[in-house]
């Protein structure tokens, strides 16, 4: 893997929220190249422009624009999606992926049983017209369901929505889109970017057992399971995923002995 000395770090958050949730694995990393956390399109109080054409490639776009000319993305949840949409727009740009609990397809199909219901999200689309507030708070508990920490979570997810704009419904309603409708599995294999894949053990969103999926998609890729951690690990573990992404990237440091790595195994 060819990835620079202290690499720059581009860090793209999940749907509704705002690049200030990297704030502890940020802290957690061991000192090195600059971050560069992004808002996506229509949240931290960006402005929203619909896209007329690929709405996941536009958002890439966007990101990249931002980004500096080489770095290790990270990629939380919707976040993941962006990343890997950069990454097969500008391959020479991303030296590599982080990609927390992220999937190349959100939704359930006949062939993709570890994923989310169709209709759980259909909810949030039709609740999200009415309550965009509600709606976002009803995501939050989701993502912390299952976790050891769920309360701890949950707050720190909470503050943190208080402390940006609220997102823009309309990009809240883009990204659920994104969600539901893209599958980026097709990309995997010709991908040719060295990924890590962390998964939470007790994810209700995205199930750990997709890194059996992956072991056939992306045979290369590096994939984890973090004990005791639902969909936002990077809250409720950040020690552990820093010394995991430290330990891919082959850096030694305080990241890689923050914390004993309690995690599964990786991919098959």
């Amino acid at each position: 893997m060819t990835v620079p000395a202290d690499p720059a770090l581009v860090l793209l958050h999940g749907w509704g929220m705002h690049p200030g949730v990297w704030a502890a694995l940020s802290a957690a990393l061991a000192p090195g190249g600059a971050h560069y956390a992004i808002a996506l399109p229509g949240h931290g109080g960006r402005r929203f422009a619909p896209s007329t054409g690929d709405a996941l490639e536009a958002w890439a776009a966007d990101c990249l624009a931002q980004a500096p000319p080489r770095a290790v993305w990270l990629g939380w949840s919707l976040g993941g999606l962006v990343a890997l949409a950069a990454a097969r727009l500008a391959p020479a740009r991303v030296a590599a992926l982080v990609l927390i609990t992220a999937t190349p397809r959100f939704v359930q199909a006949a062939d993709w049983p570890r994923a989310m219901a169709a209709g759980t999200l259909r909810g949030f689309y039709g609740a999200l017209q009415a309550d965009p507030a509600g709606t976002l708070e009803r995501f939050l508990a989701l993502q912390v369901r299952g976790s050891e920490a769920a309360r701890t979570t949950l707050r720190q997810l909470r503050q943190g929505l208080a402390m940006a704009p609220a997102p823009d419904p309309a990009a809240l309603a883009a990204g659920l889109a994104l969600l539901a409708e893209r599958d980026l599995r097709p990309v995997l294999p010709g991908l040719g970017v060295p990924s890590l894949w962390l998964f939470g053990a007790r994810d209700v969103l995205v199930p750990a057992g997709v890194a059996a999926d992956l072991a056939v998609l992306a045979p290369t890729a590096s994939c984890h399971s973090i004990a005791g951690a639902g969909h936002a690990p990077l809250l409720s573990h950040p020690a552990v995923v820093a010394a995991r992404i430290a330990a891919f990237l082959g850096q030694g440091g305080a990241a890689a002995t923050a914390a004993p790595v309690s995690s599964g195994p990786a991919c098959p």
